[in-house]
């Protein structure tokens, strides 16, 4: 799968999905994380990007056609017309199921934002989905590009073991259950009998019950409309 973003701080982007498992991911070839920096279409010799509002009000503008040239450049790098997201906080809420659907896609293009937000013109040309990782304003979209792109590029086959996600937070619409390892008796604390009596289908029954009974204490809005 392949992400290209457009931003103005390429290395923000870079430099923070260059490890753990998104590093080993890209060294493999099952994810490629590419960004177009967008001050690179500027058209004036200083680079600058940015404008003062129509209409007054603080703070600036990226401006329609740089964003736009870079977009084009983009699509250079693409086998597809892919959609083009864009990060905002009125975009619609990113979650689990929001990542899985975007998984499905062969590519992937993150619009980054910053100052006061974007010249909704090019918006309007070129965004086919608004997304927001929370009801939150950050400085600008790369961080919450970066997380898109970690939750989706997860679910991609070849960059996790498909077994390490059955059990995880949200996977059936339920919380992961609590997690020990060695030694069994830690700060005082014991791990839970169940897990070391060896008895499989008592460990399967106790991490359902412990499943079910977090999320009906921390997150019970995920078992609306849920089966008993």
């Amino acid at each position: 799968m392949t992400f290209v973003c457009l931003t103005l701080f390429p290395e923000m982007i870079m430099g923070g999905l260059c490890h753990s498992v998104i590093k080993r991911a890209a060294e493999r070839g099952a994810i490629d994380i590419r960004c177009v920096n967008i001050r690179d279409f500027a058209g004036n010799r200083h680079n600058t990007v940015d404008d003062y509002p129509y209409g007054g009000g603080a703070g600036m503008l990226i401006r329609a056609q740089p964003v736009y040239d870079a977009y084009q450049h983009a699509r250079t790098m693409l086998a597809t017309n892919a959609r083009v997201v864009y990060m905002t906080p009125q975009g619609r809420l990113f979650n689990q199921a929001e990542a899985r659907a975007l998984a499905t896609e062969p590519e992937l293009v993150l619009l980054c934002g910053h100052y006061e937000g974007i010249d909704e013109r090019v918006i309007e040309e070129i965004v086919t989905d608004e997304i927001s990782i929370g009801d939150y304003v950050l400085s600008g979209g790369e961080l919450a590009a970066m997380v898109v792109i970690d939750a989706v590029a997860r679910l991609v086959p070849g960059v996790i073991n498909e077994a390490s996600r059955q059990d995880e937070s949200f996977s059936g619409g339920l919380l992961e259950y609590p997690q020990y390892t060695r030694p069994a008796q830690c700060l005082g604390r014991c791990v839970p009998s169940v897990l070391l009596s060896g008895h499989h289908g008592n460990v399967e029954d106790w991490r359902e019950a412990q499943k079910r009974e977090r999320t009906r204490l921390r997150r019970p809005d995920l078992q609306e409309g849920r089966k008993p």
